[in-house]
């Protein structure tokens, strides 16, 4: 289980994650918490307008998705328009584009200021989905953040890609920070933020999400990978901040804001006047749970223990099928394909 785990992992795994993930459930559960916004730190409901009330007043608000739920984006849309409404125009910001994709953003926001026929529009659609490289991705995936951007061309709001190039991410994972050039080292900004205890949290989380499996230099090289970006994320929203007017919104996964560690700590150690405020748009679990259990604090060593966000707003999850579960089929497969190989091929 050595490169053939490797190549396995990164090529097989996250496909099989992925694509349960967006499997529906016919029967979904009757949750309490399901339409619920909480303030983490207190535990007490609120209303959609005290939260728009309260995020507005900070520099940075992030809505930290699960990517493939519908209802995450739609959340996103209504918070948009809803800070729009009150008078304030916007800066959006995605993990899933790279700051290098932003000046296509921009022409893209652009192009609105010309009215265009439907035909046009699509043709405008299809070049950019091309040159952001998501030509490849699920028409659903690219219409969950096509349709931010529509919302930005009609309010001719800011946007920009806060993440590494795809490229140079995968290049890390392969090789991991020490392996790749100097040239690609210049690419790469650090906060220098390093600590033992959080490598050891994200490698139990990296080991979690790969069903309890685990590879020492992978996760090494996963974990170089995770760091690089959120320090570029973080280097990125600092620049967003800096040169453009009204509140950053950060589009972004739940695992990069978590207990304001990742990127939101990063952002902090470049300039720690930037106000920031994070809700965390959470499925509940797969089974039932207090509400307590969601917002307990994390007890990270050298860490200040606080609640996984500001804000919790509960939703349906998109499926209740345990991705592990297609796993370990997957597993079984692997290593019968590997066997027979081995057998068929002795070596000379």
């Amino acid at each position: 289980m050595d490169r053939l785990f490797i190549f396995f992992l990164i090529f097989l795994i996250l496909p099989i994650l992925q694509s349960c993930a967006t499997v529906n459930n016919p029967v979904l559960r009757k949750d309490p918490l399901i339409g619920k916004i909480i303030n983490a730190q207190t535990g007490v409901q609120i209303n959609f307008e005290s939260l728009i009330k309260d995020i507005s007043t900070h520099d940075v608000i992030y809505l930290s998705e699960k990517h493939d739920n519908p209802e995450h984006h739609n959340i996103q849309h209504k918070v948009i328009n809803s800070l729009i409404k009150n008078g304030l125009k916007p800066t959006l910001g995605f993990e899933f584009f790279s700051m290098d994709n932003t000046p296509d953003l921009l022409n893209f926001v652009d192009s609105g200021k010309v009215p265009h026929s439907k035909k046009t529009e699509t043709i405008i659609e299809k070049n950019l989905r091309k040159k952001l490289g998501w030509d490849t991705h699920s028409d659903q995936m690219w219409k969950f953040y096509y349709d931010l951007l529509k919302i930005a061309k009609k309010e001719h709001l800011q946007v920009a890609g806060i993440d590494l190039p795809n490229t140079l991410k995968k290049r890390i994972t392969r090789k991991g920070i020490n392996g790749i050039t100097p040239i690609e080292k210049d690419l790469i900004f650090s906060t220098q933020l390093t600590d033992k205890a959080y490598k050891d949290y994200m490698y139990s989380i990296f080991k979690e999400v790969h069903c309890g499996m685990s590879h020492g230099k992978m996760q090494s090289r996963l974990y170089d990978t995770w760091v690089a970006r959120n320090d570029k994320m973080a280097l990125s929203i600092n620049q967003l901040h800096k040169h453009l007017k009204g509140p950053v919104i950060i589009i972004i996964g739940g695992g990069h804001t978590a207990y304001g560690l990742g990127v939101i700590n990063r952002v902090t150690a470049i300039d720690k006047t930037i106000q920031q405020i994070n809700i965390d748009l959470k499925e509940i679990d797969l089974t039932p749970s207090r509400l307590s259990e969601y917002i307990q604090p994390l007890d990270l060593e050298g860490f200040e223990k606080v609640p996984p966000a500001d804000y919790l707003w509960f939703t349906q999850r998109v499926s209740y099928t345990d991705p592990c579960e297609e796993f370990k089929k997957s597993l079984q497969k692997m290593k019968k394909h590997s066997e027979n190989f081995k057998r068929n091929n002795p070596p000379k």
